[in-house]
């Protein structure tokens, strides 16, 4: 079954993650979003679990001249988390890839600089972190995201998304405290088969979610719920 839109996906997703929220207590929650993608579908996590919202920005390497296909990722100032066994089986070095890293790090930059302007990243040392993204293929820059949050030592480290290779999703079991994905299909194929409508996000639409969803919390509304 497919989605219609991000959106429909993340209040699909909202509602599963507040019935596995229920068994227990989350302490100190936080919903991250790996932008540009998985921003509508965590505002919507966010918005169910009445959570503030934030990015981590994640660039993935893709491979050369098939740049959709990701052998690595890097996120802040680590350094990039190569597919080792992907660059074996293609014949490739990190040496080779440099040229890429530094293109995609430049990129990484210029979208935190304009996401984040000058507010510092979120510190997750103590809290409940679910970090949400619109689908995983090969979950290249989902592993680097959860290997740098896991860092700081959350109280607990989440991943969700709508949908997800199956492999993929048992490799991730490794990497989180716990994976909650609503579809695995066994014909996978891609992320954006499994929406009716996956248009590109755009850098002013992620500003938008994330200045809308501040405003909301800040709301007297909010505040008095």
């Amino acid at each position: 079954m497919r989605f219609h839109n991000r959106r429909q996906a993340g209040r699909e997703l909202g509602l599963r993650l507040m019935e596995w929220a229920s068994d227990g207590e989350l302490p100190r929650l936080v919903v991250l979003a790996l932008p540009r993608g998985g921003v509508p579908v965590a505002a919507e996590v966010a918005r169910a679990l009445g959570a503030p919202l934030d990015v981590l920005v994640v660039r993935k390497i893709g491979l050369p001249g098939r740049p959709e296909t990701g052998i690595g990722a890097i996120v802040g100032d680590d350094p990039p988390l190569f597919d080792q066994r992907a660059l074996e089986m293609l014949g490739l070095s990190e040496d080779r890839l440099v040229q890429d890293v530094a293109r995609e790090r430049a990129e990484l930059e210029r979208r935190a600089l304009l996401y984040r302007g000058d507010r510092a990243t979120p510190d997750v040392e103590g809290r409940t972190v679910v970090l949400v993204d619109d689908g995983l293929a090969t979950g290249a820059t989902a592993r680097a995201a959860l290997r740098h949050l896991r860092r700081p030592g959350p109280a607990r480290l989440i991943l969700a998304v709508p949908v997800c290779a199956p492999g993929t999703a048992a490799e991730m079991r490794s990497e989180a405290d716990d994976v909650v994905c609503l579809r695995q299909p066994p014909e996978f194929g891609a992320v954006g088969l499994w929406y009716d409508d996956f248009e590109q996000v755009s850098d002013d639409e992620v500003i938008e979610v994330l200045h809308d969803h501040s405003a909301r919390s800040h709301s007297p509304r909010a505040t008095e719920a």
